[in-house]
């Protein structure tokens, strides 16, 4: 059995070599799979970039009414043709997505905490895979928490949702959570997003950190960036080009987009960085040209 006092974090990520095992296909760790997973993945990734805007919108689960996210019927209209994947529950998407909506559907289906809870890490499997599968989804998403309370239950919900989806052919994301109490460094996101990904997810959600680079280049497959609270638009932009730049193979960006008095036009500074490669200062140039226009 591993010794924890004597585990030594490994320091040769060799972060500048390419991921070695991905033949032509352009999702990470993805080359060895079925067609009809990569199918679903080419839905989230876009197939010239290799990249993804996501735009969560599943905060409702938890939190209720968020500001920003009262009226999800008048939203998502407005943003769908500037992101790649919307990312939301089933209740969301049926009531206040129209069903010809051609993007990408990250379906959430963990769930059972609340806010008025001072932990957050007990959750269940909310959705089953029949009805992830009549909603068309790309892939199902689980909360998991690494090192919280509710560690072993969010591992047994994330091993048992791959399970189901893999029978399927449908990706599942792992995200990675973190409470009030765990630290959001290097060596937490190292240990985190390598768990979730060993575990079978095709695609890891976390956040950024120093030595992000060597998060990236440790987890075998894409790391999406979660955008977290809200930033004034330089900084939520400074900080989706640094991810980009240190690995990550997209944003999700909920609060950033939905919460920013401009929400389209920051939207799509968020993709000219995923997918143009667009530096933090063309971003927010690009974006204050857009909100100058109106």
């Amino acid at each position: 059995m591993a010794d924890l006092d004597g585990l030594k974090v490994a320091h040769n990520y060799c972060t500048d070599v390419r991921f070695a095992v991905d033949g032509s296909f352009n999702v990470k760790g993805a080359g060895n799979l079925d067609w009809g997973m990569k199918k679903h993945l080419s839905n989230i990734f876009n197939p010239k970039s290799g990249n993804t805007v996501m735009f969560a919108f599943d905060h409702g689960y938890f939190m209720g009414s968020v500001s920003g996210l009262e009226r999800l019927d008048l939203l998502i209209p407005l943003l769908n043709n500037h992101v790649d994947v919307l990312m939301a529950t089933r209740g969301a998407l049926r009531t206040c997505v129209r069903p010809d909506c051609k993007k990408a559907i990250a379906l959430r289906v963990s769930s059972g905490s609340s806010m008025v809870q001072e932990d957050l890490s007990h959750e269940v499997v909310a959705v089953d895979m029949e009805d992830a599968i009549r909603m068309n989804a790309d892939c199902v998403a689980v909360q998991t928490f690494i090192g919280a309370d509710g560690q072993l239950e969010s591992i047994d919900n994330l091993s048992k949702t791959i399970n189901a989806a893999m029978r399927y052919s449908i990706p599942t994301l792992g995200v990675v959570a973190v409470g009030k109490n765990m630290e959001r460094t290097g060596k937490y996101f190292k240990l985190a997003t390598r768990i979730v990904a060993e575990l079978g997810a095709n695609i890891v959600k976390t956040y950024y950190c120093e030595e992000f680079d060597e998060v990236a280049a440790a987890c075998p497959v894409p790391i999406v960036v979660a955008g977290g609270k809200k930033l004034p638009e330089k900084e939520a932009l400074e900080m989706a080009y640094r991810a980009m730049r240190d690995g990550a193979r997209g944003l999700d960006m909920g609060r950033n987009i939905f919460q920013s008095a401009h929400p389209v036009a920051m939207a799509d500074a968020i993709g000219k960085i995923v997918h143009k490669k667009f530096t933090d200062k063309e971003a927010f140039e690009f974006y204050t040209e857009q909100i100058n226009k109106k």
